[in-house]
This record gives structure tokens, C-alpha cells and sequence, in this order.
């Protein structure tokens, strides 16, 4: 006889359970924070309250600014860490000095979109230092909010190197200086050395002068891309001061030249038409009435 046990989820569990939104099931939007980020003031009315979206993949940086309706999320600019070859990083797109390229180029690209780019021009040369807009004499900053999603907001991390660059490059985001890249948790203040470090590429250069001392091996494997480019621990530097130069001289965005679609050779048969198809009958109708005639003419031979 089998032991009895208690029915956890009864019938009017089932009959109340309510199925989470899609992207909460998916593990893929926090609507915690989601819903802080886009509540607005009612005497606002439909003002639009806009957010830096920041997200990584493995080969890719975006950020985008972006204001919610009732029709979903719009996306009022965006800008890519493929972009930068364009302007002269092409390699290492996913690190914290490519994250503050990226934030760079979609700051630069929204103020120059809502022609306010000569009113603000940022930061023009990092410091590593914290750095806020001031509000200028005719339009006031453009103001958003950062919206990391869900990823672990660590010091150092990534997505504060999108919001430094998007930072220097004019724009207003509400932020503390505590988890920028070089901030110390007993001073409680901001190395601006170490943080201009990472926005440079320095802690880039730091590791590969370690694998050429202690393993030239690797570093011949690992930083591959860079020998083939001539780019050593000594001109990363100068490097990516001339991709932000490059940013702020162009930052609006291009369209890809694709290739045509190439015309492959097709090997079924052309489909004929209907006078097509009656006159091939009355020549196939003719050659078995000439082969008929030539076999009679054979028979009384």
C-alpha cells in the first residue's frame, strides 16, 4: 500500500497560477528594475524618459538609447563595437577601452542627431577622472538613465566603460564614480591614473608585455591579431586616441555596402507555354508520322 502524501499544488493552485511575462521566463529582462526605469511623472505627460541600454556578447558591444511605449521599446540611436573598425580599432572590440569607444560614438551620435553636438562636446581628451555635464545657455543636457539589465554591476566592470565614454561624449547620466575601474574601497575615492589606464588599453598592454617575458608562446597565439597589425604594448595608446579623434569627426552612422546576391545557375527546365507546347506536339506528331511511313515503305520493299 502505497504511503500517502500531501498534494502540494492542488486544483486551485492550477486555477490561480498566473504564467509569467515571456522574458522573465526566459531569464532575459528584470521587470524589477525595468518598471523603476521607465515610470514617469504624470505632469510629464508623454514626455519620453530614455535609457542607455548597454548589453555584451562574446564579439560584440551595443548600447542604445531608448525610451519605452505602448507599443514596446523605440530606439531613438544605437551604436555597435563592429563599427569600429571603421574607424581604425580593429581588434580587441569587446574589452573596457573598445565599451568607452562604443559609449563615445552613441553619445556623439545622438547630440549630432538632435543637433546639440557643438553646444556639448563632452570630455574631450580623458582623464579618468568623473566628469558631469553642465547645462549650457540655450538647450539643457540630454539626460538618460544607465540600464544594465543583468549584468553584475562589479567594480570595473564593462558596462560602466560604456557609461564613461557615453559620459565624456556630452551626455547627462545620473552615476557615482564608485565603480569605475581603479576605485578603492579603503580610500572610498577614484584612482584617475588606473582608470585612464583601462580607457587607453593600458591593462591591455600590461598583460602582453607579462606573455612576452614569461610566455612568448601564448602571446604569439594569443595576440595573433595585433602582430598581424603591427600594434605592440607601446602604440596602444596612440591608438585609441585616434579612434576617439576619429569618433568625434564622424560619428554618424553609414550603411553597409553589401555584395549583389550572386545568380546561381539553375538546372530545371523552362516551363513552355501553351503555343509552345502545341507546336512541339505537331513536330513530334509529324517525326512519328515520317517514321511510320519510312517502316511501311520498308515492309512492301
Amino acid at each position: 500500500m502505497a504511503p500517502y502524501v500531501k498534494a502540494q499544488k492542488t486544483r486551485a493552485y492550477f486555477k490561480r497560477f498566473q504564467v509569467k511575462f515571456k522574458r522573465r521566463r526566459e531569464g532575459k529582462t528584470d521587470y524589477r528594475a525595468r518598471t523603476r526605469l521607465i515610470n514617469q511623472d504624470k505632469n510629464k505627460y508623454n514626455t519620453p524618459k530614455y535609457r542607455l541600454v548597454a548589453r555584451f556578447t562574446n564579439k560584440d558591444v551595443t548600447a542604445q538609447i531608448v525610451h519605452a511605449s505602448i507599443r514596446g521599446d523605440i530606439v531613438l540611436a544605437a551604436a555597435y563595437a563592429h563599427e569600429l573598425p571603421r574607424y581604425g580599432l580593429e581588434v580587441g572590440l569587446t574589452n573596457y577601452a573598445a565599451a568607452y569607444c562604443v559609449g563615445l560614438l552613441l553619445a556623439r551620435r545622438v547630440l549630432k542627431q538632435l543637433e546639440m553636438d557643438t553646444e556639448y562636446e563632452g570630455n574631450v581628451e580623458a582623464t579618468g577622472e568623473d566628469y558631469s555635464v553642465e547645462p549650457g545657455e540655450t538647450r539643457r543636457p540630454f539626460r538618460c538613465l544607465l540600464d544594465v539589465g543583468l549584468i553584475k554591476t562589479t567594480t570595473g566592470n564593462r558596462v560602466f566603460g560604456v557609461l564613461k565614454g557615453a559620459l565624456d561624449g556630452g551626455l547627462d547620466i545620473p552615476h557615482s564614480d564608485k565603480r569605475f575601474a581603479g576605485f578603492s574601497k579603503d580610500s572610498k575615492q577614484l584612482d584617475p591614473e588606473v582608470h585612464r589606464k583601462y580607457i587607453y588599453g593600458g591593462h591591455v598592454a600590461a598583460y602582453m608585455r607579462t606573455l612576452i617575458e614569461d610566455e612568448p608562446e601564448k602571446y604569439q597565439s594569443h595576440f595573433s591579431e595585433y602582430i598581424k597589425r603591427n600594434i605592440d604594448p607601446d602604440n596602444i595608446e596612440g591608438l585609441y586616441k585616434k579612434v576617439h579623434a576619429a569618433i568625434r569627426a564622424d560619428p554618424e552612422a553609414k550603411k553597409s555596402e553589401k555584395e549583389p546576391a550572386k545568380e546561381h545557375k539553375r538546372y530545371n527546365l523552362k516551363k513552355l507555354t501553351y503555343e509552345e507546347r502545341k507546336a512541339r506536339l505537331v513536330e513530334r506528331l509529324k517525326a512519328l508520322n515520317s517514321a511510320a511511313g519510312d517502316d511501311y515503305d520498308e515492309d512492301d520493299d
